[in-house]
């Protein structure tokens, strides 16, 4: 029986990015793998190097085709080609409005950091110098 992409020309940009994402997450597992197995694997071990290289490529392998087949599913593939529809459906800001913004975000980030540095500078003075109150 032949592998069948569901709806193959729909969501095609979603698709490859999450598989690209999940072959990046695979790969890390894979090299985990691999360096726990040259950790804890004697050196004297016969099959040292094939317990080594083999065990993270069928890690590899195994999480790359249960992605493929994981992404050919109709509800994950109906819920990407959604979610690419609705991503085309977007207003994204321009680069002025974008620069502007993170310059509000930045600077009101600043300001607050200094009022809290300025009330706990306070706090600190009154606590432990005390201003003869009590």
């Amino acid at each position: 029986m032949a592998l069948k992409i569901y709806k193959s020309g729909q969501g095609r940009y979603v698709r490859l990015g999450t598989g690209a994402g999940a072959g990046v997450v695979a790969l890390a597992l894979a090299y985990y793998v691999w360096g726990l197995l040259a950790q804890y694997v004697a050196d004297d071990f016969a099959y040292k190097v094939l317990v080594e290289y083999a065990a993270p490529a069928v890690v590899f392998v195994g999480l790359a085709v249960g992605t493929a087949l994981a992404l050919n599913r109709p509800k994950v593939a109906d819920f990407l080609i959604a979610t690419e529809s609705e991503m085309k459906k977007v207003s994204w800001s321009s680069r002025a409005e974008l620069f502007g913004s993170t310059t509000v975000v930045i600077v009101t980030v600043f300001l607050l950091a200094l009022v809290i540095y300025i009330v706990d500078y306070v706090f600190i003075f009154v606590l432990t110098r005390g201003l003869g109150l009590w």
